[in-house]
């Protein structure tokens, strides 16, 4: 599934999930998820508020390592998008999501259709 970062200003304080992937994703009874960030596992608390309208997994931890891997050295923080990959039960991998190159073969122009 694919989040974005969450913080204010110069900082970053963890993920933004959204709404339609908490619902989807997170049982109400889940208490916790336990995140993968390379090397580094942590284990993070869902609060109530996760599912009444504030989807967000705010971490330190989180944080930093999302400042240092993803915006090290950039001047701006906008939220930028983050793939979580499922690596077990309430268990997820966190990498950088990438959008994919646009095609070369000439088929993703945008225009009409007009023979030579």
């Amino acid at each position: 599934m694919v989040v974005r970062t969450l913080g204010s200003g110069r900082d970053v304080s963890g993920l933004y999930i959204g709404i339609r992937n908490a619902q989807r994703h997170f049982p109400r009874d889940q208490q916790h998820i336990e995140l993968h960030l390379g090397h580094l596992h942590i284990h993070c608390e869902l609060t109530p508020e996760f599912w009444d309208g504030k989807p967000e997994i705010n971490d330190g931890r989180l944080g930093t390592w999302l400042f240092s891997r993803i915006f090290h050295g950039k001047s701006h923080r906008a939220p930028a998008p983050i793939e979580m990959i499922p690596a077990g039960k309430h268990t997820y991998r966190i990498v950088p999501f990438t959008i994919p190159a646009a095609s070369t073969n000439g088929l993703s122009k945008i225009g009409g259709y007009h023979p030579q």
